[in-house]
């Protein structure tokens, strides 16, 4: 499944609902209130909300927090969107709070699906600020592929320096609590935030070295070391001049880091088997360690590391 970036189009046209713009929260002030009281329905998880028009427009105002995923969905119209819904909402659920699933019924709420021009369901769209941060994606989509391109999503909001989190629905209905960030990852991502990339490779390398089972802070450096190695770089150069040099390993490396910025994981993995499959010796240590940075910086569990994998083993042997 192809990966996008996250980015900043257009905003969306609600007019159709004739509801005002969302205010965005003041910075480091509490999380929205759980749309339309609880949210979920009973036994659902505190990071997913049933939406209709009542609790539509603060479901919007949450996104300015972080993350919200639509899934637009019609037991009607396609019995499987249903089953699509439920595995977004535990993928989500799994990334405690980066993320909030909104879950919209067309047959239910229909003007919501017509205000967002929604041509098919079932339907996925990621929301930040109030605004698309992804290309729609069509459901259905297998579980694993969910879990890789929301995990890439993770990795790509701590790379631009959005750490905030969704409070779950429950604690935010009762009590009224700020949403935490996790203390561990605070001085890195505060660093990320800043723009300061060796400070945040300097703090993920602490966490590292504290605790080499810390797979998300292994990730985070991994990452860092993608962007500290990319800084200032130019694009079209780059490819430029690993087109001229098809057997230059810094050239060679430089393009598969920008295409792991790019959203193109697997492209940026192909690259690399390649070159390692023409090398010998250092120049081939050098290409497959670079390979396993980028595998750390996906992780293990992503289905396109695994494959990655296979593929590198078939290189080497």
């Amino acid at each position: 499944m192809t990966q996008q970036p996250f980015s900043r189009p257009g905003a969306i046209d609600l007019s159709a609902l004739k509801r005002p713009a969302p205010t965005p929260p003041p910075v480091g002030g509490p999380a929205p209130a759980a749309p339309g009281g609880s949210g979920a329905p009973a036994g659902a998880s505190a990071y997913v909300v049933q939406v209709d028009e009542t609790n539509f427009q603060s479901t919007l105002e949450a996104s300015m927090t972080a993350p919200v995923v639509l899934v637009f969905h019609s037991p009607s119209q396609a019995a499987a969107g249903d089953t699509f819904a439920a595995d977004v909402a535990a993928v989500v659920s799994e990334h405690e709070g980066r993320f909030l699933a909104a879950l919209i019924d067309v047959d239910a709420s229909p003007q919501i699906a017509q205000a967002m021009q929604i041509p098919q369901v079932p339907l996925m769209l990621v929301l930040l600020d109030g605004r698309p941060a992804t290309q729609p994606i069509p459901g259905p989509v297998p579980v694993a592929d969910l879990r890789a391109m929301f995990t890439q999503l993770a990795q790509q909001l701590t790379v631009q320096g959005i750490t905030d989190r969704h409070q779950p629905r429950h604690v935010a209905a009762a009590e009224g609590e700020e949403e935490q960030v996790d203390p561990r990852y605070a001085a890195a991502q505060d660093a990320l935030g800043a723009g300061d990339i060796d400070r945040a490779v300097a703090e993920y390398q602490k966490l590292v070295d504290a605790n080499p089972a810390d797979a998300e802070a292994a990730a985070g450096l991994a990452m860092a070391k993608v962007l500290q190695r990319t800084q200032g770089v130019d694009l079209n150069t780059a490819r430029a001049a690993a087109a001229a040099n098809p057997d230059d390993i810094d050239a060679q490396t430089m393009v598969a880091d920008l295409d792991m910025l790019g959203g193109h994981v697997e492209d940026a993995f192909n690259r690399l088997v390649d070159l390692v499959r023409r090398m010998a010796g250092a120049e081939r240590t050098r290409a497959r360690d670079h390979l396993l940075g980028l595998f750390a910086a996906v992780g293990n569990d992503d289905p396109r590391v695994l494959r990655g994998r296979q593929n590198l083993a078939s290189a080497l042997f």
